[in-house]
């Protein structure tokens, strides 16, 4: 599915009421003019074996990073000890 080209246009304010009516528009809509885009775009265009890949490469980087916060936290708790 394409996604949708969004016009162009130059927009001159008529007051501030009018300017800040568009950006309460712009984020209702979720400020994603053009379709989505980052992770939601990326995994509907990868298999599942790749989707699967990547989870478990994330999941390890994310415990490593936790293995190595506890064990700053149990290092600091070793030196509050004594």
């Amino acid at each position: 599915m394409a996604a949708k080209k969004a016009k162009k246009t130059k927009k001159t304010w008529g007051s501030v009421t009018e300017m800040m009516e568009f950006f309460r528009e712009s984020g209702r809509r979720g400020g994603k003019i053009g379709g989505s885009k980052g992770g939601k775009a990326a995994a509907a265009n990868l298999t599942e074996k790749e989707r699967t890949a990547r989870a478990e490469k994330a999941a390890a980087e994310s415990a490593k990073v936790r293995s190595k916060r506890a064990k700053e936290r149990k290092q600091g708790e070793k030196g509050l000890n004594n």
